[in-house]
Parts: C-alpha cells; structure tokens; sequence
C-alpha cells in the first residue's frame, strides 16, 4: 500500500487559495477514480473537486470553512502499491506520496470507469451533455458516488465485486440488474430520502419549499432546480419571505472571503480608477411588453424564458453595432476596442453577485440570445457558475427592476467601458399624440468610462437602446 497526498489544484482563472465549502468524503471511506471528494469555493465560484485516486481516505486535513492555498495538502489517500507507478495524473497534475520512498499514480481500470454516481449524471441530464472538464483532470468519463453524512453512498457501482454486490442487495433488500450503461439504485434510508446538490437546498430554503414534498425529476430521483421553483409559492430569490428575530448579540463579524471579497476588490478599482459618467432616460416600453407576449405565445419559443431582459440584452446588440466606441476596454498605453461582443449578464445569487456573460452574442439569433440567458441565469443561481464564465467580458447588463426598482447607477465591471441598467416596468401617465394615455413605462441608462467615450457617444448609444425598447421592430434592421 502507498498513501498519497492531494494538494488543492489550480482549477483555473489564476485561483491563489480556495475555502473547504463541503467534504463528501470522511476517513475510512473508499473512494473511486473521478468521484467528487469536495467542493471548494473559489472567489468567483463554487467548484467540486474529483478525486485523481482510487483508494481509501486515510485523513482528510483540512477542515470545513477553512481557506487554504492553491498546492497545500487537503487529503491523504492509501492506494494500492500494486498501482503506484510514479505516473502524473491525468491532465498532467503531479500528485506526492506521503512517503518519500514511494510514489503511485491514479488507476484507470475498467472498475473505476464503470463508477457511476447521482450527482454527476444529473449535473449531464440537466445540461443536456457529458458533463464539465475540471482544469487539470480531463473529462470524468466515470462519475462519482455521493455519500450521505452517515457514510453510506447514495448510488453504488455496477461494477462491484460479486460479494459487495450481494451484501448491498440483501442490505437493501432488493436486487436489481443492471443493464450495460445504467446503474444500480439503492434505496436511501428514510431519515434523508431527498436527493439534491447543496445549491438546490439553498434554493429550497430560500423560497420556503420542504424538499419532502417534491418528487425528483433528475436522475435516481435527484431534485432539481425546475423542480423546487415549480413547488415553490413564491419562486423568487430576492424577497424576504419572513422577518428575522432580532439578534442577541450587538454587532457580528463577518469574514470577508469568496465572492464578496472580490466583489469588494473589483467596485474599489472600478470607482477609483475609471471615471464614471452616466446617463439615464425614460422609455415607452408598451410595444416591447406587447413583443415578449407575442413571443410567449410563439411555438418557435415553446419552452424557452422570454422576458424583457431578452429584448433588452437584444437592443444594446443592435446599439453596440452602431457605436462601437463603447465596447472597448482601456488600458495606460491604448484603447482596445473589441468587434465582438461577451455580454455580461449580472446575477444575484444566494452566493452574491456574479457577472457571467455569453461571448460572442453578436452572432447569436433572438431565440439563441434566449436560450443564452435562460441557461447562464440558471447556472448562476445554481451557483455552478465557472471562472471561465466570466472571464473576457466587453460589456454589461444589468435588471435591477426584478427589485422592483425604478433605477440606479451601477458601476463598471473593471475592464470594461459600459454597463447598463433597465429598472422596473409599470403602468404610468404618458403623453402619446398629444393624450395623456397608460403606458408601460421604464427607464433605462447605465454608467461608462469618461476616459474611453464623451457624452455624445454615450447619449447616442443610450438613445438608440431606449429606441429599440419603444419599437422592437427596428431589430428587423
């Protein structure tokens, strides 16, 4: 036997450290070849972590909460020695021995192929793919085995050994075979029959659902997002659904880490290196709520979230196209200006905020542009949102009239020239034809980089979003 250490990888964006969020894993357990040992929250993500061995967890050493650096040992595993060769592991991670005199190397046998875990096919089912590629692993051809606090894997290997086979089936007091592909369910004790990854929970928390009630869509039965928001009375993250109790305590200290300290990093730089300048108008956007119903209604669009935020992120498109000044990036020596567009889309999430964007959006039809939206949203607020999701980004959009309010001037994502905000949507007095009439009235504006762009680019950019929101049919352009 050879015991080996796993350091905390780099999973990529130049991460530097990286907090122990969750462990799935505890000393004594066996433990498969790609099979999800942890998760890690990064400053921009939250990340689960594959296992490059196969063997039994000796010591896991470092705790949950803690924050530790990019190569300092997390995990000890004991391998067999038959396997250990000294090869790296797969995508080219050196993993060391605990013991000098001898090194191992992650087994790829048929066994550790056929592993077959809940969370990872869900994660593939929901996507409708294979699955994400961890920098550093390669694709996890095999999927993992989650195991519950009591130790006991919720999903169990076809690919046992005979005698394992028999103690789980008579253990469950069932058998089952499984077919080529497929994998053997084992039913869950009742103490904790919901089947759900720690972001769905949140989720099912924050909209007041008791995940008892709902019946899985997912793989073996696993909940997913659909799932709760469709149990939920009030399928919203950013209402308060009931007051908290005054607390005891006068003041709390609260560690500044994971995505609030980079969004903290991030609004400093931004206010205090680009000078901000912003503009904002009023917006007749009747014709624009007539279009997203005529949409709904679409049988193109069957299925697909259609909201104003589309015809919005579809405007300042067509804008970008016709002041291409704004999209642009400044740096001490030049002006890069960008001819392609990586929308950034601002999320809240239970996590914080997070600005993933779709690239190259200008080449994206209305219906793509919605598809976009609807999976980058869901991401995030899954919190499965990678740092390459947010990386690159040329411009930005923010909704903040899912808050019910009218407007605000955000402030630039660093790196970039514009952002632009649309507040909420409400029947108001409006004056059409010289008659006072109700109409669905906005407004829409943003902030830019004074060092980039002057007042009439950014009047005419802002002027032709707004245009765009009063007659949607300039898109047709």
């Amino acid at each position: 036997m050879s015991e080996m250490t796993f350091p905390l990888p780099d999973v990529g964006e130049g991460l530097t450290e990286a907090e122990i969020v969750t462990w799935h894993v505890a000393a004594g357990d066996t433990v498969a070849l790609n099979q999800v040992i942890c998760e890690i929250e990064t400053a921009k993500s939250l990340v689960e972590l594959p296992s490059p061995f196969t063997g039994v967890v000796s010591e896991v050493l470092v705790e949950v909460g803690v924050t530790v650096p990019v190569g300092q040992p997390i995990l000890r595993v004991t391998v067999d020695a038959a396997d250990a060769d000294g090869a790296p592991a797969a995508g080219g991670q050196h993993y060391v021995a605990a013991d000098p005199q001898a090194t191992a190397a992650p087994v790829d046998t048929e066994e550790t192929r056929d592993v077959v875990a809940d969370t990872a096919a869900s994660v593939a089912h929901e996507n409708g793919e294979a699955g994400a590629v961890l920098v550093g692993y390669g694709t996890g051809g095999a999927v993992k085995s989650r195991r519950r606090r009591g130790g006991e894997p919720l999903v169990r290997s076809a690919a046992v050994s005979e005698g394992s086979a028999d103690a789980a089936a008579a253990q469950a007091g069932a058998t089952r075979t499984p077919q080529q592909g497929s994998h053997a369910v084992i039913p869950v004790a009742d103490s904790s029959p919901v089947i759900a990854k720690p972001p769905i929970r949140k989720l099912a928390k924050d909209l007041g659902v008791d995940m008892t009630q709902i019946i899985g869509s997912g793989i073996a039965g696993e909940v997913l997002r659909d799932d709760v928001v469709r149990q939920a009375s009030q399928a919203s993250l950013f209402r308060n659904l009931s007051t908290p109790e005054v607390a005891e305590a006068r003041e709390e200290r609260i560690p500044l880490k994971g995505i609030r300290k980079m969004t903290a990093q991030a609004m400093v730089t931004s206010a205090f290196e680009a000078p901000h300048v912003s503009v904002f108008t009023d917006v007749d956007a009747t014709r624009t709520m007539e279009f997203v119903k005529r949409l709904k209604s679409s049988t193109d669009f069957a299925g697909v979230k259609v909201s104003p935020l589309l015809i919005f992120a579809k405007a300042m498109l067509w804008a970008v196209r016709r002041s291409p000044e704004v999209n642009a990036t400044f740096t001490d020596t030049e002006i890069i200006r960008h001819n392609f567009v990586n929308l950034g889309i601002a999320a809240a999430t239970p996590r914080g905020l997070v600005v993933p964007n779709i690239k190259d959006a200008q080449d994206l039809s209305l219906l793509d542009l919605a598809r976009a939206i609807e999976q980058l949203t869901i991401t995030a607020r899954d919190g499965r949102t990678q740092p390459s999701d947010m990386a690159r980004g040329t411009i930005t959009i923010t909704n903040i009239g899912v808050f019910g309010m009218d407007f605000g001037t955000p402030i630039l994502n660093p790196g970039e020239c514009g952002i632009m905000a649309m507040g909420t949507i409400r029947q108001k007095p409006w004056v059409v034809d010289g008659e006072v009439r109700p109409r669905m009235v906005t407004t829409v504006g943003g902030s830019f980089d004074h060092r980039i762009v002057d007042g009439d680019v950014i009047s005419r950019f802002v002027a032709d979003v707004a245009s765009v929101l009063e007659e949607p049919a300039l898109l047709l352009d």
